[in-house]
């Protein structure tokens, strides 16, 4: 009987060393806009708290961390990077078997293309539609632009002035009144839907998310009934030039979580937090909003959402795992 005993301590202790060991020091890459220090903040806590980690936010943003993730080996995680912000260069590393993409930050990809206000599809729910809008044209004057009907367009200097460019032609806009209606830049964008909103005006345009505008004003991302034809639209649509351009819903944009290959062997239960660590864009919108108004940081994000959010957390991680983070909390609170 004593000796199981003694056998149960040593394979107790032993297990803790292993996990110990495989867990040990981990450095996230801490990115330079809101939604990605968001993310590092979340797993920063949960793996220090739930899984024993000694983790270190390194400053850094999107092309500083390829670099270094590709040729030093460090971070050991990049919590959200998008692949299209960088030409292959990310796919070269998991050729040489360097990282790997082990997670999706936002299941549903980040999402462009042309919204309207809530309130309009509430008054009228085929606006929703491409078909709503072209046949509902007329809710769209603007009294107080003499009765035009501007389509808001992003800034001139942005890549998006040649998608919205082609797809306002390839929609018949122009043809039921619309008028492609440039913006000084990304503030005077989503001033047009402050200011909207603030009057209940109409508005119809291009946007993305996840943003923090989307989380102040309620929008609906208008549906093309065409489907999404990547190849298309990388080839034509997101081109300078594109003759006869023909319908196709913005293809959303992957971001994603890197991690080197040596720190996924070495750390198997912490990639499987990872992969199941996702958020919805809706969700990522209103936690910007939230982070706006109270002038907060990536930290007091990452308090608010482990707070309000625990019927998701808890889903990422063991029982064993959240019954730590909720007395880190707790703690901490």
């Amino acid at each position: 009987m004593f000796k199981q005993f003694i056998v149960s301590i040593v394979l107790s202790v032993i297990a803790f060393s292993a996990h110990a060991v495989e867990c040990g020091k981990v450095t996230i890459a801490d990115m330079n806009w809101d939604s990605a220090t968001f993310v590092a903040n979340v797993d920063s806590f949960i793996l220090q708290h739930g899984f024993g980690c000694k983790t270190q936010l390194v400053p850094s943003e999107t092309v500083l961390a390829a670099k270094s993730i590709l040729m030093q080996g460090k971070p050991d995680i990049i919590p959200e990077i998008r692949r299209n912000a960088l030409q292959g260069g990310l796919e070269h590393g998991i050729e040489k078997d360097k990282i790997k993409f082990v997670g999706k930050v936002l299941y549903e990809g980040g999402l462009e293309g042309f919204w309207v206000p809530e309130y309009m599809v509430e008054k009228e729910p085929s606006l929703a539609t491409i078909e709503g809008i072209r046949k509902h044209a007329y809710l769209f004057k603007r009294p107080d632009l003499g009765n035009k009907m501007p389509f808001f367009n992003c800034s001139p200097n942005l890549r998006c002035q040649n998608a919205v460019k082609h797809l306002f032609t390839a929609l018949n806009l122009k043809q039921v009144g619309f008028e492609l209606t440039p913006t000084d830049n990304v503030t005077g964008l989503s001033g047009s839907i402050a200011h909207a909103y603030a009057k209940k005006l109409p508005w119809i345009g291009y946007y993305w998310s996840p943003t923090a505008v989307l989380g102040f004003y309620k929008m609906v991302r208008i549906d093309f009934n065409s489907g999404t034809h990547r190849e298309y639209f990388n080839e034509c649509i997101d081109k300078p030039v594109c003759k006869n351009p023909k319908v196709t819903m913005f293809p959303p944009h992957a971001v994603d979580t890197v991690v080197t290959t040596q720190f996924a062997q070495r750390a198997p239960a912490i990639i499987d937090y990872l992969a199941a660590r996702r958020f919805s864009n809706q969700d990522m919108n209103q936690l910007m909003a939230w982070k706006v108004s109270h002038n907060a940081n990536g930290e007091q994000m990452m308090v608010r959402f482990l707070s309000q959010y625990e019927s998701q957390w808890t889903q990422w991680v063991s029982p064993q795992v959240a019954n730590k983070v909720r007395q880190a909390l707790a703690d901490k609170e």
